[in-house]
């Protein structure tokens, strides 16, 4: 038995939808239904758990806590439910819901104010994210969670440019690690360091990382995306597919989770199977990782260039525009404008997103430069050349001696 994740969930929140459709939708027995209600320093939630063939309410349940206790709730009520329809808890989670989660209500409030901003997935937002993530740590130093996201969201930053990459790389280790400290048994924190760990080419260090949460959390669809793609960087087909499908079925209307198993589809050279889970992600949520990228990825490994233009346009960040813009030309026979793009690329991109040039000039056939600007990628740690065993615009360069001298100077099995 599995629980859908919130993503699926959420997109019912405001939805006239019947309780046996999304039953069907979302492949599920059981429903359970809440309300909240906040009055000064103390919260009411109402609960009812309902199975889906027949529509019965099986449980239901009033609760009435201080807003201080607000992150009991959810233990709470997962226990009871546990409880009324049998469901088998592991050691571990057990351990987990029975400890208190005591939490200052204003930091609880300016960490869902960071993770609001951080999902909106702008320059913008990210920044105000990490003013709110920030803002929480300071008015509750032990509250785990926030330093979570406020690792992930320094990552981000750093990684983007919209910091100095070593400063947003040192606050993100920093964060995770303070973390870990004050709740070693937090499979987030675990996921964010093998984010983190990644950063720093400790590449056997952050799969371990990443399985340790799923050995916490094994019904989190996030971790599941999170292990395929460790999987597919040390070159563990099976696995990466396996763990990008089990992510699906357990959050089927997500579209990241969606656009994972395209992802990693394209790699494996499933080209068909890629195309339509990358249309799904879109239909779903046009805004979502990888949407429109993934999708002009696979029309130009395809040999359609002229199907990946109008996809490349939707792009919404610069330099992976830039680079499709590149590759797109190169293969249409537009050498003036493929050069032109990857100027733009290196001019712009050049002390950050290395490993895309080296692609650029991989996937034109120039593998003298390609090495050279994938020695640079290396030389500024940038995390993508993990991507190197399964990169399909690099594909020019794997009969290349350089390529496997290349794997081995980066710790990767050849």
């Amino acid at each position: 038995m599995g629980v859908i994740a919130r993503t699926s969930v959420m997109r019912y929140k405001h939805s006239d939808e019947r309780l046996e459709q999304i039953g069907r939708d979302l492949s599920v027995q059981y429903v359970l239904e809440n309300s909240l209600r906040e009055s000064g320093d103390h919260i009411r939630l109402t609960s009812q758990l309902i199975q889906v063939k027949d529509q019965t309410h099986l449980w239901s349940h009033d609760y009435n806590y201080a807003a201080t206790d607000i992150l009991n709730v959810e233990d709470d009520v997962a226990k009871e439910v546990a409880r009324e329809i049998e469901l088998r808890l592991t050691s571990q989670q057990r351990a987990e819901l029975s400890r208190p989660h005591p939490v200052n209500p204003e930091a609880f409030d300016a960490y869902l104010q960071g993770y609001y901003f951080y999902q909106r997935d702008t320059d913008k937002d990210t920044d105000m994210a990490a003013r709110y993530f920030e803002r929480a740590t300071q008015l509750d130093p032990s509250y785990a969670l926030a330093w979570v996201w406020l690792s992930r969201t320094r990552n981000w930053q750093a990684e983007e440019g919209l910091i100095p990459r070593e400063e947003g790389r040192s606050l993100s280790r920093e964060a995770i690690e303070r973390a870990l400290a004050l709740d070693p048994n937090l499979a987030q924190a675990y996921s964010q360091m093998g984010r983190v760990k990644f950063v720093d080419f400790d590449w056997v260090g952050a799969d371990d990382s990443i399985r340790r949460a799923i050995a916490l959390e094994p019904g989190y669809p996030e971790y599941l995306d999170q292990a395929a793609f460790s999987a597919a960087k040390f070159g563990r087909s099976d696995e990466a597919l396996a763990l990008a499908r089990r992510a699906v079925e357990l959050d089927p209307l997500n579209a990241f989770s969606w656009g994972t198993r395209g992802e990693i589809e394209y790699y494996e050279g499933q080209l068909a199977g890629a195309e339509a889970d990358a249309k799904k992600s879109l239909e779903l949520s046009p805004d979502v990782w990888p949407g429109p990228f993934l999708l002009s990825e696979i029309y130009l490994t395809q040999g359609r260039p002229e199907d990946a233009l109008p996809e490349i346009k939707l792009v919404r960040s610069d330099y992976l525009r830039t680079y499709l813009y590149a590759l797109a030309y190169a293969a249409i026979g537009k050498e003036k404008q493929s050069d032109a793009a990857l100027k733009e690329l290196i001019a712009k991109y050049s002390t950050r997103k290395a490993f895309f040039v080296a692609s650029v000039y991989a996937f034109r056939n120039q593998p003298y430069e390609a090495f050279e600007w994938l020695d640079r990628a290396y030389a500024q740690r940038e995390d993508d050349v993990a991507d190197m065993k399964f990169w399909p615009m690099l594909k020019n360069l794997h009969g290349d001696p350089r390529y496997s001298a290349f794997l081995k100077k980066i710790h990767l099995p050849t």
